[in-house]
């Protein structure tokens, strides 16, 4: 499993690791399942999760590589969520809404919280980031943004562009040339699904799913 972590080819002189384009490749298509709020996108997003674990475990950066165990952990938990039809439809889509003010605040607020304890994490262990900040920013985001979406939050589009702006730089700056491409085209199909969501959620009844905050 060597070839995952080679070199496939240049790309605007930057180097394009095969794991790298590969499990980005596999998060758009799961994106795009998002965007249609078919259940398929969790097994999609846990595949590739599981590809860009093995690419990021390699160079170094705990909180991308900590990301993709989160990204496994909730397409799981968002699986089996949306598999249950809580606040979706019969046919596995689910019915999106916009968070309560209450939701939102727990939703920045432990964003917040999460992202200097992280950082913090570390800082205290240098050996587990070379880029505690962006890092760990990084790895609370999605903890965030894919909760959001498991609860189907219309929200949960707001935090990935969060993450993206951080996520672009880092990608870039670490050697992962084709993730930092790729979270380009990410952003533009966050706008696009935020705008669909947006709609649809203006359409349809506000449901709140079981064990939801009010």
């Amino acid at each position: 499993m060597n070839w995952l972590n080679s070199e496939a080819f240049v790309l605007f002189g930057q180097h394009i690791k095969w794991s790298d384009m590969i499990g980005n490749v596999v998060g758009l298509i799961a994106l795009a399942f998002g965007w249609r709020r078919s259940i398929w996108s969790w097994p999609t997003q846990f595949v590739s999760g599981v590809i860009l674990f093995a690419a990021f475990a390699t160079a170094h950066l705990s909180g991308s590589a900590g990301k993709q165990i989160v990204v496994m952990v909730v397409a799981v938990y968002g699986w089996w969520q949306w598999n249950r039809g809580r606040g979706g439809s019969a046919d596995g889509h689910i019915t999106p809404r916009f968070a309560s003010w209450r939701e939102r605040a727990i939703l920045v607020g432990s964003a917040a919280v999460g992202t200097v304890a992280v950082a913090a994490l570390f800082k205290a262990y240098p050996s587990l980031s070379w880029d505690p900040w962006p890092d760990a920013y990084i790895f609370v985001g999605t903890i965030v943004a894919m909760y959001a979406q498991a609860r189907g939050m219309v929200e949960f589009w707001f935090a990935w562009l969060l993450v993206d702006l951080v996520g672009v730089p880092l990608n870039f700056a670490n050697g992962f040339a084709f993730s930092g491409f790729v979270y380009v085209i990410y952003g533009a199909l966050v706008l696009w699904g935020m705008r669909d969501w947006w709609l649809r959620s203006r359409k349809a009844p506000q449901p709140v799913l079981e064990g939801a905050p009010a």
